[in-house]
């Protein structure tokens, strides 16, 4: 028989796009239409029906960027329309390429019921099945005209990513808004040939399968009548029945279907944009519940749970009631998919007790997985949060994206720092956004790595990122792959199921230990500067004000503890780490308004740290007292108490031989030249010099940032090839305190302003920096090459520190040419190390070089500092910022975590005279107290966090500062352990063993 199959394969899409689908909809009448144009923001949807439209038509023009127009539909269905499916397509002007992207609206009835979302995607509602004839039609529309921010052309700067600058011209126009005849069974054939269609592409050639597909397509399309679709269709599905019918082999890879949708809590919309983006979606999702007894639809993020309870309860309403159903699935527990990278150990805790218990208590609902398919990589310290949040699961897509290395497993272990592990899922599919096309499903099966071993995947199937969800399509589609010959087989299931039938068969899953590093998105961790400095400052406040708001509490009857006030901020600062938020990829608008945010965060926290500290100092007294809100004793104040400050030893400045200034406090003596560079940095006690010979330390350095694509996200590797040492100063004098050393700099059209200082008694050179930032598509690094040969380094991550490779022999080692850390990294020889510290940075590279002078090694660490990309803002970073690092000689790690502390938490200084006892104490400085509350559930308990910090095992006794009843060791949500040994307690003690970067909560009852 002669080769056909491109001709048919020509012949079925053009039949299909001429014919067919516009059959779908044989008959149509027009709507009759008015608009009326809410000034400014939304307004409530009472406010909006109650409106007075103006007529407006198909064609005209609408939507200013970020405005919103109520459209009112009115008409009448035709009485020669009796018996059919009517449906209003209601087109806004859509591009069906951009679902999630651009305009959208929300369908109400009259009396303001939620009917459900429209995208381009989804345009249609239905009105009857059957019709009667004659029945009145009128709806609402609540449409927004989001601009498109990513086009065609993609990351071209706009102005349209901020209300301020985005201009009032129309977005839009008005496409369709008609009452139609919905022909079922002409739209069943045209899933039927999809379907089909795809499958064919997919099968191997020479099979069989592939060829008994084409002819039963070569059939139908010969049954059909190009002239009669309608009247043809029911014969052109009868050609394809058998095809259909036949059953998958036994051994076909086996997918779970889950309805999803992922959306981005703010990117390129603002976080109000989001709030309706859910409730369309919830609406679609529920309404589809409803019409389809197999699909199940999970949503993540408790965020936007609580977003639909707030601002839609008519919404709601239905969402619990699918819940109820269990086809309305809770997942992932956690507040919003946040970024793993950044947040600190307490915060990503947060995240967890937070999005579990706002399903605990909403459904009695406990998450056992943790949903994030779309965060840009994963911390080494997760793992160990997952498991004491109560998880057992992860899922993750975005692997997929790396841009050197193919992750070896889709189903694997995942291993922490501390040796926990955590059962993860990688779907093969390769997609967070399946829409069921046989392309994905032949993909994922000839994709998945762990062929013999495990059958199982999961593909989360509808439209995200900016929403929509699952549509009739693709359930249709998946109804027909359930046990389909030549494809994977498909069923729609919960995520819990998935991962109970993916653990069963793959008991001995491969382990990946450490991060799940993604090679790609490596910018994130420096652009949006201000919103990053937000968030550490906020983390910070945080811990202080719940460990002297609680021993305020314990010690003073009268102070009330504010547990509304300190749930609703970290519910604050939670969703401000969503993975486009706090990495600094969305629109000008959403970094605006965090920047607002954080500001008002500080305000508060103050005041409460400011009225605690006031309740704990008294009203007697002439003295000053300091507040140490660290973890370790400084300057005689102990970790969590406070006392008058004592601090020996003086700094003192002295002239250079030729040029700069030398500063020396009797334990490390930095020279700096007259360019205002660090030349030495000598350990006294140590004989030991920290710069590399040759090598000036303190550098700024200035690279061309332009990469391929994705602006704020991406730094190419080939940024390294062109650099500027900023060595020309314009200013170099003593500071006004006369112990430091103030540097200008003028570069560009931007300015840096340093101070150097070595403060009295401290191993360590502070280094204060400012920049007035005014370049464009630029990276600014700070550089120090250090005398010191170390294969490795520590950086500090969530409960502890991760160590990554200084050389490159490997492919993946030579992708993590930009990496992430806290408040540290550290590296050393045997018995003397170096940390460098800061207060709210955490992009930074590591490189070593073996110089030809002596052969030593020089280990250079760079931190980053700011950056310049044009998209998605086109004003990223401009202005003046401020950092603090320094440079901590003759460090070994538990010197680089307390000094991580000290720079984040400054002391504070209170007028009173009785010295603060801390409310628990630690006798071992290896073990940090991470939080120190009340707990929330407002019983008064002391709640008590805390982890060894070293890498190695550790005993401590914690002392509590007040009479405790009972001892618990609890979960994140301050629930007890089971299967936890009870605590070695004596009197108001405890006895502690831990492994190394053991995460431990105890629950303190008063007595």
């Amino acid at each position: 028989m002669h080769d056909d199959r491109t001709l048919i394969e020509a012949r079925l899409k053009r039949v299909l796009d001429e014919r067919i689908r516009p059959a779908v909809y044989p008959e149509s009448v027009p709507l009759d239409v008015a608009v009326w144009t809410a000034p400014g923001e939304p307004v409530p949807v009472a406010e909006g029906l109650a409106a007075q439209p103006a007529p407006t038509q198909v064609g005209a023009r609408w939507g200013a960027p970020w405005a919103t127009s109520w459209f009112r539909v009115t008409g009448t269905v035709p009485q020669e329309w009796a018996g059919k499916t009517v449906e209003a397509i209601l087109d806004l002007g859509f591009d069906e390429n951009m679902p999630g992207f651009q305009c959208e609206g929300l369908v109400y009835r009259p009396d303001g019921t939620p009917v459900k979302g429209l995208n381009p995607r989804n345009q249609w509602v239905r009105i009857a099945a059957p019709a009667t004839g004659g029945e009145d039609v009128k709806l609402h529309i609540e449409a927004a005209s989001n601009p498109v921010i990513l086009d065609y052309h993609p990351f071209l700067p706009t102005r349209l990513g901020d209300q301020e600058t985005a201009g009032s011209e129309p977005q839009y126009t008005l496409a369709r808004m008609d009452l139609a005849v919905f022909d079922e069974t002409v739209w069943q054939l045209v899933i039927d040939l999809e379907v089909l269609g795809e499958l064919m592409q997919e099968l191997p050639e020479d099979s069989g399968r592939r060829y008994a597909v084409v002819r039963a397509i070569g059939r139908a399309l010969d049954a059909v009548d190009l002239q009669d679709v309608n009247g043809s269709a029911p014969a052109a599905r009868a050609e394809l029945v058998d095809v259909l019918a036949t059953p998958a082999e036994p051994s076909a890879h086996r997918i779970s279907a889950v309805g999803h949708a992922h959306i981005d809590s703010a990117w390129l919309w603002p976080l109000r944009e989001t709030v309706r983006k859910v409730a369309r979606t919830t609406s679609n999702m529920t309404a589809l519940i409803e019409d389809e007894p197999d699909f199940v639809f999970a949503m993540s993020q408790a965020q936007q749970w609580a977003w639909v309870k707030e601002h839609r309860p008519e919404v709601w309403a239905k969402v619990k009631k699918a819940v109820a159903d269990g086809r309305f699935v809770p997942a992932g527990g956690m507040w919003v998919e946040s970024d793993t990278n950044m947040p600190g150990s307490e915060a990503m805790a947060r995240q967890f007790v937070h999005g579990k218990r706002f399903f605990l208590d909403e459904f009695g609902i406990e998450n056992d997985e943790a949903w994030l398919p779309d965060t840009f990589g994963f911390a080494a310290g997760l793992p160990q949060i997952i498991k004491a949040a109560g998880s057992k699961w992860l899922l993750t897509q975005k692997i997929s994206w790396s841009q050197t290395n193919r992750f070896p497993h889709h189903t694997f272990n995942w291993e922490g720092i501390d040796g926990t592990r955590i059962f993860t899922h990688f779907p093969p599919v390769d997609t967070y956004n399946c829409s069921m096309k046989g392309s994905e499903i032949a993909h994922a099966a000839k994709n998945f790595k762990d062929k013999g071993v495990a059958r199982h995947s999961l593909a989360p199937t509808g439209w995200g990122d900016g929403g929509g969800g699952t549509t009739r399509e693709m359930i249709a589609k998946a109804g027909r792959l359930r046990n389909l010959e030549g494809s994977a087989t498909v069923e729609w299931e919960t995520p819990e199921r998935f991962f109970e039938k993916a653990e069963a068969e793959y008991p001995n899953a491969p382990v990946w230990v450490g991060e799940l590093y993604l090679e790609l998105h490596r910018a994130t961790l420096t652009s949006q500067a201000g919103t990053k400095q937000g968030n550490r400052r906020s983390e910070h406040l945080l811990r202080e004000a719940e460990l002297w708001a609680a021993t305020a509490a314990v010690r003073n009857a009268e102070f009330a503890y504010p547990y509304e006030e300190l749930d609703r901020i970290w519910k604050t600062v939670l969703l401000h780490q969503f993975h486009d938020i706090l990495p600094g990829s969305s629109i000008a608008w959403v970094h605006r308004e965090a920047r607002a945010t954080y500001a008002a965060v500080a305000d508060e926290l103050n005041g409460i740290i400011d009225a605690a500290q006031r309740a704990l100092a008294g009203d007697g007294g002439t003295g000053t007292l300091v507040f140490n809100s660290t973890p370790h004793t400084r300057d005689g104040v102990p970790a969590g108490g406070a006392r008058p400050a004592s601090v020996d030893g003086q700094s003192a400045i002295a002239s250079r031989a030729g040029g700069g200034y030398v500063l020396d406090n009797g334990l490390l003596r930095v020279e700096i030249d007259a360019r205002g560079l660090i030349v030495s940095a000598y350990d006294i006690a140590a004989d030991r010099e920290t710069v590399a010979p040759g090598q000036v330390a303190n550098l700024p350095q200035i690279h061309a940032d332009f990469p391929n694509m994705w602006d704020a996200w991406d730094v190419d590797e080939f940024y390294r090839n062109t650099v500027t040492d900023l060595t020309e100063a314009h200013e170099v004098v003593p500071g006004d305190d006369g112990a430091s050393v103030r540097v200008v700099r003028a570069f560009g059209d931007s300015r840096l302003t340093q101070v150097l200082s070595l403060a009295p008694g401290a191993m360590r050179l502070d280094i204060d920096t400012e920049v007035d930032w005014h370049e464009t598509e630029k990276f600014l690094k700070l550089a120090f090459p250090l005398d010191i040969h170390a294969e490795r380094y520590a950086s500090e991550t969530q409960f502890g520190h991760f160590y990554r490779a200084t050389h490159t022999n490997t492919s993946w080692e030579a992708a993590k040419f930009e990496a992430c850390n806290h408040r540290f990294v550290h590296m050393e020889e045997p018995g003397w190390g170096v940390a460098l510290v800061n207060d709210s940075t955490y992009g930074h590279d590591v490189t070593r070089t073996v110089r030809e002078s002596d052969a030593g090694t020089t280990t250079t660490v760079r931190v980053s500092l700011l950056r310049a990309p044009r998209f998605p803002d086109p004003e990223t970073d401009q202005g003046v910022h401020r950092f603090r690092h320094a440079l901590v000689p003759g460090a070994a790690i538990g010197d680089a975590v307390r000094e991580g502390y000290r720079i984040n938490l400054p002391e504070r200084r209170i007028a009173g005279g009785a010295e603060v006892a801390p409310l628990v104490t630690v006798d071992n400085d290896a073990v940090v107290v991470t939080a120190v509350k009340l707990a929330d559930d407002g019983s008064g308990d002391v709640v008590v966090r805390f982890h060894e910090s070293r890498g190695g095992r550790a005993r401590a006794t914690l002392t509590a500062g007040f009479g405790i009843g009972s001892v618990t060791v609890t979960d994140l949500l301050e629930r007890p352990l089971a299967d936890a040994p009870s605590p070695e307690r004596v009197g108001e003690t405890v006895a502690v063993r831990l492994r190394p970067f053991e995460l431990v909560t105890l629950r303190l009852t008063r007595a």
